[in-house]
């Protein structure tokens, strides 16, 4: 009851499209060089009875040259062909692995025979996670079997069935074991027959991810976060497609995507959490997960706050609008505005802007602002807010209360505002003519030439490139002559006299002199009375008129502005 086989010429087409399917694509990926060979039994199963010949096939980079072929670690033979044919007699059982030319050791396939009546086969090759892989309980010379059964270890696997395999899929690593089938080998034997254990060794098709943070655990509000998903893809099956997911808290915050990293641009204090990845095939057949990594994001202490404001520097003219502004140089989080000015305990407003439509000299003060983002607050440097007023209502003063001024007195005009801020520069006009400049116009002692209209013009400088000017009032100054002058020059044209009336009768022909009118300005004024003629040498005969003759004036200097009403007591003498 022995039985020879050998590979179909079907079975051999196929897997030599399998294999140069494979070497293609390892050499579109520049894997080439570095794979290791592929080993391969035709018909892909182990154990196989003693009365059958296999083939175990070697693909590589195909290079030129030998391919070595090895039974345990022992080089049997190197050989141009790189397939053999192995039988019981031939070779026979152990663990083969063949090296092609450019490539690495091959994985082994451990090639048992069996003179049992029944076997357990399981496919000859490395099997992986996420493969289908059948177990198949077999007769002798393919005889039929019946109420087949499978065990592992000593589990049964299910009721007795109607089919001879079992099929494993996906695969996973609890799989592995040792297998065994029992079944009724028809026509001849009553009572079923049982195979031997067979190992099932499942690899894994990559290792259990790590979750790699590219950064620090506690990233500051608004930093980059970067997370790796790092898993190994077994050697034996390096182009495997895998997908990564990632995770925080168990909710997906990336993926499925074939990059194993993702990218937090800025990270927030709600993406703190634990983080987790997830590798698996495109099927979910596989998937395998990461150990938690915790993530705690901090939040940035407000720093760095400071003031914009326009017009730049606080300096901003009455009227005109007034707008700062807070800036934070650091801190995360929602932050808060506040505004202050010294002197007063409750804030002005609060938000980032705080705005003046119109300001007003009570404006002017000592200004910051506060920020915070509910953990930590700064403030900002303070700011001096100058409100600048324009000149306004400019004045002319002068020592006397009458724009009347006498010929010959000194006279100043002061020119004042009510309200301006300095420097305020002053331009005195005459007439409409520039005269001077400054606060004080001096006139000196004035003539009939400083007759005329006076004005001044107030100047004020706020900002670079704004002027304000305001005129005052015009002042009509008039020069008047003292009236010492006036009379003397009235006594020209008509002469006005005064006489005491309880003096004795003037002699015919007597003219009085002139009187000073009463009150006259000047430095010095004569007051004049009446004149007392007397004879020299002996007393005046009033029986007989004396002959005419010049009379001699008696008069006092009495000092300005002494000014009194004559009386009839006020008789001079002219003295010799």
């Amino acid at each position: 009851m022995q039985r020879t086989g050998s590979p179909t010429s079907t079975q051999q087409h196929a897997g030599m499209a399998r294999s140069m399917a494979l070497l293609l694509w390892a050499q579109a990926l520049g894997l080439t060089g570095s794979q290791p060979s592929q080993l391969t039994l035709d018909p892909p199963w182990t154990p196989v009875f003693t009365s059958e010949k296999v083939m175990l096939r070697c693909q590589g980079s195909g290079a030129p040259g030998p391919t070595k072929w090895y039974i345990g670690q022992r080089l049997q033979q190197q050989i141009t062909s790189n397939y053999i044919y192995v039988s019981k007699n031939y070779l026979g059982s152990g663990s083969y692995r063949c090296c092609s030319p450019g490539a690495e050791l091959s994985p082994p396939i451990t090639l048992r025979f069996s003179d049992e009546w029944l076997v357990l086969q399981v496919p000859a090759r490395v099997l992986l996670e996420g493969d289908t892989v059948p177990l198949r309980c077999r007769a002798w010379d393919d005889i039929k079997i019946t109420r087949v059964q499978f065990f592992r270890e000593q589990e049964a696997l299910g009721g007795p069935s109607r089919g001879t395999e079992l099929l494993l899929s996906p695969l996973q690593l609890q799989h592995g074991g040792r297998y065994r089938c029992r079944a009724i080998v028809n026509k001849l034997f009553v009572q079923g027959q049982e195979s031997a254990l067979v190992p099932v060794v499942v690899q894994e098709l990559f290792s259990v991810p790590v979750l790699h943070l590219k950064g620090p655990a506690k990233p500051p509000e608004g930093a980059p976060l970067a997370l790796g998903c790092l898993s190994q893809p077994s050697p034996l099956r390096p182009l495997a497609h895998l997908q990564h997911v990632f995770y925080r808290d168990e909710v997906v915050v990336g993926g499925p995507q074939d990059s194993p990293q993702l990218q937090l641009p800025a990270v927030g204090l709600s993406d703190s959490g634990n983080y987790s990845c997830e590798v698996r095939t495109e099927t979910a057949s596989v998937r395998k997960h990461s150990a938690l990594v915790t993530v705690t994001v901090r939040r940035v202490p407000v720093s760095g706050v400071f003031l914009v404001a326009q017009p730049p520097k606080g300096q901003v003219v009455e009227g005109d609008r007034l707008v700062l502004r807070c800036m934070v140089g650091a801190g995360t989080g929602p932050l808060s505005f506040s505004w202050h000015r010294h002197g007063l305990a409750r804030p002005l407003a609060t938000g980032p802007r705080y705005e003046l439509h119109a300001v007003q000299p009570q404006d002017s003060g000592r200004y910051h602002c506060t920020a915070t983002n509910g953990g930590t607050a700064a403030d900002s440097l303070p700011l001096w807010v100058t409100v600048l007023v324009p000149v306004a209502n400019a004045t002319i003063t002068m020592a006397r209360t009458e724009p009347s001024v006498p010929a010959g007195e000194s006279l100043n005009l002061t020119c004042s505002v009510e309200a301006g801020t300095a420097p305020v520069t002053f331009t005195w006009l005459r007439d409409g003519q520039q005269l001077g400049s400054g606060p004080v116009l001096s006139l000196g002692a004035v003539g009939p030439t400083h007759a005329g209209t006076y004005q001044c013009l107030a100047t004020n400088h706020l900002g670079t490139h704004r002027i304000f000017q305001v005129r005052s009032p015009v002042l009509t100054l008039s020069v008047t002559q003292p009236r010492q002058e006036r009379w003397q020059q009235g006594t020209a044209a008509g002469k006005s006299w005064d006489r005491d009336p309880a003096a004795p009768p003037e002699p015919e022909g007597h003219q009085p002199e002139p009187r000073a009118p009463p009150g006259a300005a000047g430095d010095e004024e004569v007051l004049y009375t009446h004149v007392v003629v007397t004879e020299r040498g002996g007393a005046t005969s009033r029986s007989r008129p004396a002959p005419p003759q010049e009379p001699t004036v008696v008069y006092a200097v009495l000092p300005a502005p002494h000014v009194r009403l004559r009386l009839p007591s006020d008789t001079y003498e002219n003295v010799p």
